[in-house]
Parts: C-alpha cells; structure tokens; sequence
C-alpha cells in the first residue's frame, strides 16, 4: 500500500511540473505570437499565399526562442538594438535602419541587446493564406 501510494505521488508531482513546464511554453508561443498586425494582404499570382505586416516589439531581456515560420520573413529594426541567431550563422547585432531575413524552417532566434530600452521591430511575413498570426512561428522541438 505505501508502495501504491509513493508511486501515485511520483506521478502526481511528474504531472504538475509537466503542466507547469507546458504552461511556460504555451506562454512563450503566445508571447511570440504578439504583435500588433497593421496588414494581412492576399498575394496575386501566389494561390495561397498572403503578406503579413506586424510591429513586434521585444522589451528589455527578451527573446523569441529558437523557432522558424512556415514562410519567409524580412524585419526591419525600428528602434533599440537585437541579437539574431540563425542556426549554422554567426549572431548579428542589429541597429536602427537595419534588416534581416529568414526562409521557411530556417530556425532562428531574436535577442534584445539593449539593457535600457525595448526593440522595436517591423516583420513582413509571406505564409499561407488565412492561417492566424500564432500558427506563423513554431517553436522549435
């Protein structure tokens, strides 16, 4: 019976910390997935395919998390300064004024490197067509 107990208590302290832990990830999807949408474009000539506009803005010490989108992005920093991390690539830091781009699947991370001011970065994505903005970036498993 003590045995029947202490295993149920293993599975039960297993679950929480499995449920925390997803929590935690589902948060950083979500977090990801922000942005204030300022486009969605339906692309002639690509059946499919539409253009995503978003101003995302990462705030002091954040960071996407490695992740990849199912299309093509280009970003623009606005403001602050970012660290991108493109697997198989040296990381960048980026400025105000410039861009970087990523292809579909290519994982990649995005960084805040300012300690005193958030970033602040314009995104145009090219994905399929209708698919909400949190299916757009997958966190890499």
């Amino acid at each position: 019976m003590k045995r029947r107990a202490f295993l149920l208590s293993v599975a039960l302290v297993v679950a929480t910390a499995v449920g925390v832990i997803g929590t935690q990830i589902l948060n950083a999807q979500q977090e990801l997935a922000k942005g204030t949408i300022l486009q969605r474009a339906e692309l002639p000539g690509t059946k499919g395919k539409e253009a995503v506009l978003v101003l995302r803005e990462l705030p002091l010490g954040a960071e996407t998390g490695k992740h990849y989108q199912s299309g093509s992005e280009v970003a623009y920093v606005l403001e602050g300064s970012i660290i991108v991390e493109v697997k198989g690539k040296p990381p960048v830091t980026l400025k105000p004024g410039d861009t970087f781009q990523t292809g579909p699947k290519q994982e990649h991370n995005v960084k805040n490197a300012s300690k005193t001011a958030p970033a602040k970065v314009l995104v145009y994505y090219v994905t399929e067509k209708g698919k909400p903005l949190a299916d757009i970036s997958r966190p890499v498993k």
